[in-house]
């Protein structure tokens, strides 16, 4: 255990330790020198636990003021170093693409497109961390998009990894979304991403779209009913020689709690179906 968590419960303790003995110790006399009746009680009781509880903040204080300061700081820090760090990464993406058009030699280009690629990776990170503190602070802004084009643009991320998968998607291209669109991204990343990587050689993934439901449907291994209830915690994997780290369906499920989607785990003869009501954020 962290040394500073060990001495924050240590003095937590002693406080709280200290505050009820007071509080029972003074009840004790109140009671021997008034007595306890159905008259006197919420008059001798009642005081002592607002006391004992303002006592108890009151003694608190000096241990939870540099822990919210310290929480502050480094809230601030965390923010200034995103902010300069994306300057410097945005500036070698505009230098790789001005460099680009003068090059001709194959290899020198082969080495500026790894730049490149690097580049967007580190901006795709602060991303990541920016939206990630946002998130904490609750600082998300809701937006309006299109169901069909975020699901599109997840399709052409796992377009080199899906292999001989066929995926099928029944979308109408007018369906609007408010909500947060960082989020509902990663939804959708993450449960077509365990789609593809739960299935079998040659399998399907049909994505639809009805009655206010987003369906997610892969053919392969079948859930397990006795993991209906466990597939949503952090760090679960039913099977443990799957590649990742069992993140995926929290993720998901964190979102969706938070914005009022429910999420129903159908566990099907031959694949699995999940399925999102979208009614608490269709526009």
């Amino acid at each position: 255990m962290n040394s500073k968590i060990k001495d924050f419960l240590i003095s937590q303790s002693i406080i709280f330790i200290f505050t009820l003995v007071l509080i029972l110790f003074l009840n004790y006399v109140f009671i021997s020198y008034f007595g306890l009746n159905q008259e006197n009680f919420i008059f001798i009781i009642v005081p002592l636990v607002i006391f004992g509880l303002i006592l108890y903040l009151f003694l608190s204080k000096p241990i939870f003021q540099p822990l919210f300061k310290s929480d502050e700081n480094l809230q601030k820090t965390v923010k200034e170093t995103l902010h300069e760090l994306n300057i410097p990464v945005s500036t070698i993406l505009l230098n790789t693409q001005m460099l680009q058009r003068k090059i001709e030699d194959e290899k020198a280009l082969q080495r500026l497109q790894r730049i490149q690629k690097a580049s967007k990776d580190l901006l795709k990170l602060y991303e990541e961390m920016e939206y990630s503190i946002k998130k904490e602070i609750d600082n998300i802004d809701k937006k309006e998009f299109y169901l069909d084009e975020i699901v599109q643009n997840s399709l052409e991320k796992f377009e080199d990894i899906k292999k001989d998968i066929e995926i099928q998607k029944a979308i109408k291209s007018d369906v609007l979304i408010n909500s947060d669109i960082n989020g509902f991204i990663k939804v959708i990343d993450n449960l077509l991403s365990n789609a593809i990587k739960y299935n079998k050689e040659k399998g399907f993934v049909k994505i639809e779209f009805k009655d206010s439901i987003l369906s997610f449907e892969n053919s392969g291994k079948t859930i397990d009913t006795k993991y209906l209830f466990d597939v949503f915690d952090r760090y679960f994997q039913e099977d443990s020689s799957t590649n990742g780290f069992g993140l995926g369906l929290n993720i998901v499920k964190e979102f969706c709690d938070k914005h009022k989607i429910t999420i129903n785990i159908i566990p099907l003869k031959d694949g699995t179906k999940i399925e999102l009501n979208l009614k608490k954020v269709l526009k």
